[in-house]
């Protein structure tokens, strides 16, 4: 006759199941948090729970990917595809391992430390870099943000023609209540929902009816124009690729997870395993597959079309969507429209709360979604000054485009220096412990540093051609 469970055993299930429970509730209990303290050890007691945090967690390397893939990124795309064709193709394949690379660390920091990349700055690195780097990624965030709430309202009229204002303040308004009401868990969930808005992409790259081998040649075989427009665009959509606030964005996403999660506590936070880095490895890489997969059918729809039909002079994806209508159907084109709207509403978002973050953990401030408006007031605040602002350059008189190509530059020079300073954070015993990063991760991760530069001395160089 076998034995019943023992008194420990018993504790331990009961604290497991708390635990669990406590993904609905901000208070873990005292027992839940016992547990938490050794991520190894709880790892190997809650296995036969594993998929179902798994499901729940499934899906954070979705949302950052979509939000990689915002209407300034397809405006990027299009304006790439429609002035040099299929010649763009090449860029995907290339770009793809470096946005593994570089959302897969950023978040391994937040997993590993618990905290947000600022936090993290704010605690190893003198001031004046910290506020050096918050003020780049600051202006880079907002008048993205600006510019692709321009952009959603410029395809929500091709859509319903209504006037400007009365798109741009309500949306907007949409997306501020949506950021400061919605918990991060409903939030998390509507962002996986909108990701596959981008599925219109490719519909409408189906629908333009491309010439696939032309097209798979292209892909896999680089084609090169020398000369100062083209080198510009390879720049932009590098960079956009490689958005900074993407790196952000990723940290805060694991640091919010693990608050659901009943880790409320720095000291809870801190520490993870590697059956969870590798988890998070796989859902990066199929995010940022989906994201490249997304800026490959833009290029392919644009290329096949605008370049073929000789129309190569579009200024943002709304204009692309318009012009596609006559050349693919009018059902191309408001697909094309509806994956503007859809995506915008995870990327403003992701930049204008990833910029509340930057700040609060620069100044150290109390920053997470999870707690009330009245609980962190200055967090939420910056979420509203930084929307508002975002807004009010959509009625100023500054061409979008033009502000976002400034926001390009200062991103570009800023990017570069941000993933030295993840590179050796991740490298990092004092930040990471044994968690270091591995020889081939290393590679890929200096490879796309050096990328960075190269792209940011390459934009230098198009000045003076």
């Amino acid at each position: 006759m076998s034995e019943g469970p023992t008194d420990i055993e018993r504790s331990v299930e009961s604290g497991v199941a708390e635990l669990e429970q406590s993904s609905e509730s901000p208070e873990p209990s005292t027992r839940a948090r016992d547990l938490a303290q050794d991520p190894q050890t709880f790892e190997e007691r809650r296995r036969p729970r594993r998929s179902k945090r798994a499901l729940r967690a499934f899906g954070l390397g979705l949302i950052t990917g979509a939000a990689d893939d915002d209407p300034s990124a397809i405006g990027t795309f299009a304006i790439a595809g429609a002035k040099f064709g299929p010649s763009f193709l090449w860029t995907v394949p290339v770009t793809f391992p470096m946005m593994i690379a570089v959302v897969y660390l950023s978040g391994k920091l937040g997993q590993v430390s618990g905290q947000g990349l600022f936090a993290l700055l704010r605690t190893h690195y003198p001031k004046w870099l910290l506020y050096s780097t918050l003020a780049a990624v600051l202006i880079g965030n907002v008048i993205e943000a600006g510019a692709d709430i321009g952009g959603m309202a410029a395809a929500i009229r091709l859509l319903v023609p209504l006037p400007l204002p009365l798109v741009v303040v309500p949306i907007t308004a949409g997306i501020l209540a949506f950021q400061t009401w919605g918990s991060y868990t409903l939030l998390r969930n509507i962002f996986r929902w909108l990701s596959l808005a981008l599925l219109a992409y490719v519909a409408s790259a189906f629908l333009a009816k491309p010439e696939w081998a032309a097209m798979l040649r292209a892909t896999f075989v680089p084609t090169f124009h020398w000369n100062r427009e083209y080198l510009s665009l390879v720049v932009a959509v590098i960079g956009t690729s490689l958005s900074a606030y993407l790196y952000t964005w990723k940290s805060n996403e694991e640091v919010e997870e693990k608050i659901a999660h009943g880790q409320v506590e720095l000291s809870q936070r801190r520490g993870t395993t590697k059956t969870q880095l590798e988890r998070s490895a796989w859902d990066v890489a199929i995010g940022m597959f989906f994201s490249s997969a997304i800026m490959y059918f833009v290029l392919l729809s644009s290329a096949s079309t605008l370049f073929k039909a000789g129309k190569h002079d579009i200024d943002s994806a709304a204009q692309a969507a318009a012009a596609l209508e006559p050349l693919a159907g009018h059902l191309a084109g408001a697909l094309f429209a509806i994956g503007i709207v859809g995506v915008a509403f995870i990327a403003i978002p992701v930049m204008t709360t990833g910029a509340a973050y930057d700040v609060c953990q620069s100044f150290g401030w109390k920053q997470s979604l999870h707690a009330k408006p009245r609980e962190a007031k200055r967090f939420y605040a910056a979420i509203a000054a930084f929307t508002a602002l975002a807004m009010g350059l959509n009625f100023i008189g500054i061409n979008p485009m033009k502000a976002l190509v400034f926001a390009g530059i200062v991103q570009g020079f800023s990017t570069p220096f941000l993933l030295v300073l993840i590179m050796r954070m991740t490298n990092d015993r004092r930040v990471v412990g044994e968690m270091v990063n591995s020889r081939v991760l290393n590679c890929v991760g200096w490879a796309t540093t050096l990328a960075t530069f190269a792209a940011t001395v390459g934009l230098v160089v198009t000045w003076f051609m």
